[in-house]
């Protein structure tokens, strides 16, 4: 059975759903048969970071009332291998999605993937508990503002009750920054009060790709060699943790 792993944070524009796209990417060429799981309804941009705005024609509520069997709903990427996505529809529609359902949905994704990667909604509303409910671990993103830091305690708060493992990256990491305000990623860690899995520098060309609905080019390689190594640690593999 494969691992759902539900990424979230406290506020927006914390790079939830780049990470997701990232994250996603470096565990499908680590040879993962992954879904990213969009449960950001209303909001859904996860399609746009993967470059895969005229790929998902149905979304998970589709399969979750049978209008449609998983298989043919997850899109495949179109150029990377063992990526897939199970977008969010545009509105909830005048059926309730329960969480009952999602963990049967949830289960079926175990079945067929190794990992379902959950986009959740920001903050700590109802599509948070939704996207919570049926997850395994929890990857808590913050940047290094006091506002994430402060909403992120909020959703570290909500996700004791579910009893799952937390871990925390913090995201748009520049060392200018850290030494202006005197900051470090232990501050962070304090902060939230959770274990560090990894370090993602700062690099805007990223927001430019997913601006442009692109995959992030080669020549983002900090952030890339980030991912790649998030991926290596939640694999099982020892990797230093680091700002390069």
């Amino acid at each position: 059975m494969g691992t759902a792993i539900v990424i979230t944070s406290g506020k927006g524009g914390t790079g939830k759903t780049a990470l997701t796209c990232g994250l996603g990417t470096s565990l499908a060429k680590l040879g993962n048969r992954v879904l990213c799981l969009d449960l950001d309804v209303g909001l859904r941009n996860l399609d746009l970071a993967l470059g895969m705005t005229d790929c998902a024609l149905m979304d998970f509520t589709d399969v979750l009332f049978d209008r449609c069997s998983l298989e043919r709903a997850a899109a495949p990427h179109p150029t990377v291998e063992n990526l897939f996505l199970l977008t969010a529809p545009v509105t909830w529609g005048s059926i309730p999605v329960s969480q009952a359902s999602l963990k049967r949905l949830t289960r079926e994704i175990r079945s067929q993937f190794d990992y379902c990667l959950i986009d959740c909604p920001a903050g700590i509303g109802p599509g948070f508990h939704l996207a919570v409910c049926a997850a395994d671990r929890a990857i808590v993103v913050v940047t290094t503002d006091t506002a994430s830091l402060r909403d992120a305690q909020q959703v570290v708060s909500q996700l004791h009750h579910y009893h799952i493992p937390m871990q925390l990256v913090v995201n748009r990491v520049s060392r200018w920054m850290l030494r202006k305000l005197q900051f470090s990623v232990d501050d962070a860690m304090d902060a939230a009060g959770l274990p560090l899995l990894g370090i993602i520098p700062e690099d805007r060309r990223i927001s430019l790709a997913a601006a442009r609905g692109e995959l992030p080019a080669l020549h983002t390689q900090g952030v890339i060699r980030a991912w790649h190594n998030i991926a290596d640690r939640i694999c099982g593999k020892r990797v230093t943790i680091g700002l390069r």
